[in-house]
């Protein structure tokens, strides 16, 4: 079944931040390199041979796990314009990968056709995540594997809340986060984490602490501002000067974190274990 929410999530990812993204996609390709490198170790250990990647954006981690590993990938995504790049980069690098534009919570895949679900921020965003989890667990062969990188709690993550909270006098209708709502930070709490999966039927749950060190180039950092996350969003709807005006206000908030001509910040995750129960 379709919520409003659902909607609204294929509504935001097919329009601007979708755009935005693609856009964007070799610079957070770089920026986000040390989570793709887990992911592939991951599912190195793992042996996996046919791997889905959840909320596969342009297809960073599926293709790395791809190429790397020789894996059979399939990568599914809401976003039409960030799957067309996904297919795009494929065909570029002369992968045999597959690309979806789907809704992993309700899409119907082969039952136990993958050995490992992976995702690098792309779970967090469900409507009904105890739905989507038993979705995916029911795509994964018996004794498959589990294994996502989400955000841990905003206050860990300053770099990612900064824009905001700098932006927010300027911004009046810049909305709050709201804790355990779906969004960037909807999987920071890792009881309820353990509770979701554990409902949805996976076993052998274990969920650990990740952080990444980060690098961002220094000239990027205004583009960031201005086109992504929630601040992005807002500059959309507000006149040049206003835009200017945040612009300079929050490039000017985030100075902590440059360091000559890189700005760099730790990534706050966790890294989410779990396995498909055998058959009885």
């Amino acid at each position: 079944m379709t919520t409003p929410l659902d909607k609204d999530q294929a509504e935001r990812w097919n329009g601007s931040s979708g755009n935005a993204w693609v856009d964007f996609q070799e610079l957070i390709a770089q920026v986000m390199r040390p989570l793709q490198d887990l992911l592939v170790e991951t599912a190195r250990t793992d042996g996996a041979h046919r791997v889905l990647d959840v909320g596969c954006g342009t297809g960073g981690t599926t293709l790395a796990v791809a190429r790397e590993l020789g894996a059979r990938c399939t990568g599914v995504d809401v976003a039409e314009p960030m799957i067309a790049a996904a297919r795009a980069n494929a065909e570029r690098d002369g992968l045999p990968v597959e690309f979806l534009r789907a809704d992993a919570q309700t899409h119907a895949f082969e039952p136990g056709g993958f050995d490992l679900v992976m995702s690098r921020f792309g779970v967090m965003f469900f409507a009904d995540p105890v739905a989507a989890f038993a979705n995916l667990r029911e795509a994964t062969r018996p004794g498959g594997r589990l294994a996502c990188v989400v955000w841990r709690d905003a206050a860990d993550n300053p770099f990612f809340t900064t824009a905001e909270q700098a932006a927010a006098p300027l911004l009046p209708d810049l909305g709050p986060r709201i804790p355990d709502a779906p969004g960037q930070f909807g999987f920071a709490n890792r009881e309820r984490v353990a509770g979701i999966l554990a409902q949805a039927g996976w076993t052998d749950i274990d969920i650990t602490p990740a952080d990444a060190d980060c690098v961002m180039p220094e000239p990027e950092l205004t583009g960031y501002i201005s086109r992504l996350g929630p601040v992005g969003l807002a500059l959309l709807e507000v006149d040049e000067a206003t835009r200017a005006e945040v612009v300079d206000v929050v490039r000017a908030a985030f100075e902590p974190f440059v360091h000559g001509d890189q700005a760099r910040f730790t990534a706050a995750c966790w890294l989410l274990r779990a396995t498909a129960p055998e058959l009885s």
